[in-house]
């Protein structure tokens, strides 16, 4: 039987030079990789009680959405600043050359609400310790952190050590 990392394609230097890329598209053009995918990140939720997840732009919704639908629970974006419609909170964060800003509607979280984070690679961490922020200015709970993918040379985890996060595999290089 075959396992997730069978269906993820490495990329040598690309986007340059030394960099492996882990190419998740072949994950997602193989039906049987896509549910095993999403069978993985739900396995990591059985023993967490929560209300909605959230998935960060854009590779989160992939895998959050279907993981939301079965397990019937709702669904939010978090996007990049000016993509939502109605009215957004907003969390700037740094990144290796400048700043970003994502949002979620100002709606989408509840006070006391469970929040579960999805992602498909935790690298440095920025994104996700920004999202994060973001639910948890909105009065949400974050209880759990899932990632397809971690890249432990990044040290991502440094910058999520609050919070409980799971990856389903890990590279131990960057």
């Amino acid at each position: 039987m075959k396992q997730l990392q069978d269906y993820i394609t490495d990329i040598p230097d690309f986007p340059k030079e030394g960099i492996i890329f882990r190419d998740i598209t072949t994950v997602l053009s193989d039906a049987d990789g896509f549910r095993l995918a999403v069978d993985e990140l739900k396995k990591l939720l059985e023993d967490i009680e929560f209300d909605l997840i959230a998935g960060a732009e854009a590779r989160g919704f992939i895998f959050g959405a279907p993981l939301a639908y079965e397990l019937g629970k709702p669904f939010i974006l978090i996007r990049k600043k000016g993509k939502l419609p109605r009215e957004t909170v907003s969390q700037t964060y740094d990144l290796e050359y400048g700043k970003a800003e994502i949002e979620i509607h100002k709606d989408d979280v509840k006070e006391g609400q469970k929040v579960v984070i999805i992602d498909d690679i935790l690298a440095t961490g920025g994104t996700l310790e920004a999202s994060a922020s973001l639910i948890e200015n909105q009065g949400g709970k974050v209880v759990k952190i899932l990632c397809l993918m971690e890249l432990k040379g990044l040290k991502g985890r440094d910058k999520l050590k609050r919070y409980n996060v799971e990856s389903v595999i890990a590279y131990e290089g960057a």
